[in-house]
């Protein structure tokens, strides 16, 4: 039982339990890369796309904290500069499965029979080809760039919504106040957005900070293979595919757009424990 549906029938909530000692420097790195997206030119000491053929392959300094680039372009204001590709693709492409793939769900578990059959096999197709596999599939049908990377990341996580959001609408479907709502008349709209996915969001939205994620990962792994964002606009996984042809001899170029991803992905698992444990 759901705790929404606790609160409901015992008319008891949950103690709120403290942010631990790993959720603040999760939430203040966040804090940061919103920064980083609503205002770059604040964040970024140069022009991303400024050449600067006089200090190509600077190694970390005062100047350029991270270095620069074969070009002699600053590479901290490319990683801030790619921040916005990054999460905003990663944002579509959680939005598109978490829609798409909670309604599935949602309909499915709620009126079963024929239409969660037909889901099912639509969920189960999708879970059948590999993620980064479809989202190729879709891009090539679609075009390169960032937006259609993360069109097709999103729909390959629609199954991965769905099914979560099934298991727990039918954990909800039979308890006692969703019947007795019925039972008194309320159609089935009421009942789907009134009761029943209000008391079985809190682990599909856990999913979806976790599946931002592994949206992160994806987004960067296209642009990586040249699926993706395209040069010169700087994304992270654009950035680290540029700088491995100099690993052996400057890994700077790599190691910082990879420690970008790195971080951005653990902070949003913290955050996805976060809500687990102040919603669920």
């Amino acid at each position: 039982m759901t705790a929404v549906a606790t609160v409901a029938l015992t008319g008891t909530r949950r103690p709120r339990l403290p942010l631990s000692a790993w959720d603040i420097p999760a939430v203040a790195f966040l804090l940061l890369v919103t920064a980083m997206i609503l205002a770059p030119g604040w964040v970024a000491p140069y022009d991303p796309l400024a050449e600067n053929l006089a200090a190509p392959l600077s190694g970390p300094s005062v100047a350029h904290p991270f270095g620069t680039d074969y070009l002699g372009r600053d590479l901290l204001s490319r990683i801030v500069a790619g921040t916005a590709a990054t999460i905003s693709g990663s944002f579509i492409a959680v939005l598109i499965g978490l829609l798409a793939g909670t309604a599935l769900g949602l309909v499915a578990a709620y009126f079963g029979r024929l239409i969660d059959s037909i889901a099912g096999r639509i969920v189960d197709v999708l879970l059948s080809i590999p993620t980064l596999l479809l989202s190729i599939t879709i891009i090539v049908a679609l075009g390169f760039g960032t937006v259609n990377a993360a069109v097709a990341v999103g729909i390959s996580s629609v199954a991965v919504f769905a099914r979560l959001a099934r298991s727990e609408v039918l954990a909800v479907r039979h308890l006692p106040f969703v019947e007795a709502a019925e039972h008194m008349g309320a159609g089935h709209l009421r009942l789907l957005l009134r009761h029943v996915l209000p008391n079985a969001y809190s682990a599909v939205l856990s999913l979806a900070a976790l599946q931002f994620g592994t949206a992160i990962l994806a987004i960067a792994s296209l642009s990586f293979l040249g699926y993706g964002a395209q040069p010169p606009d700087p994304e992270w996984g654009l950035l680290i595919s540029e700088g491995r042809n100099y690993i052996n001899s400057h890994p700077y170029l790599v190691l910082f757009p990879s420690l970008a991803i790195v971080l951005a992905v653990l902070a949003l698992g913290r955050i996805a424990h976060l809500i687990r444990r102040k919603v669920g």
